[in-house]
C-alpha cells in the first residue's frame, strides 16, 4: 500500500475516531497529551518507524503532512462554536450561550 493510501486511511478512520464528540470536550494538558500521542503511534506504524529510530513527532509529521490532532480540535470547536451562536437562541440551554473558549494565542 503506498503512503497516499495510508494518509488516507489516517484521515477516515484515525483521525474521526480522535475527533468524535470532541466539540463537547475541555481539553486538559493530559488529555491533549494522550490524543497526541494516539495520532503519532498511528503515524508511526503507518510508516514503519519504531521508537528507535529515534524519530522526532515534528519529522514525522512534516513526512506524512498531517497536522497536529490537538490544534485541529480546537480549529472544529470553533468552528461548533461559531455555528451554535448563529442558531436561534430560543432553541440552546443558556449554559451554551454563555461559554467561551480560552484563546491560546493560535
Amino acid at each position: 500500500m503506498n503512503k497516499e493510501t495510508k494518509l488516507r486511511i489516517h484521515n477516515i478512520t484515525a483521525k474521526a475516531a480522535l475527533k468524535f464528540g470532541s466539540e463537547a470536550w475541555v481539553l486538559k494538558k493530559k488529555e491533549e497529551q494522550r490524543l497526541e500521542a494516539a495520532q503519532m503511534k498511528f503515524l508511526r506504524h503507518l510508516l514503519g518507524i519504531t521508537k528507535l529510530n529515534k524519530e522526532k513527532n515534528q519529522c514525522i509529521r512534516q513526512k506524512t503532512g498531517v497536522q497536529n490532532i490537538v490544534k485541529e480540535i480546537k480549529q472544529y470547536q470553533k468552528k461548533w462554536l461559531q455555528h451554535i451562536q448563529r442558531m436561534d437562541t430560543n432553541r440552546l440551554p443558556k449554559q451554551a450561550l454563555q461559554y467561551k473558549p480560552k484563546d491560546e494565542g493560535t
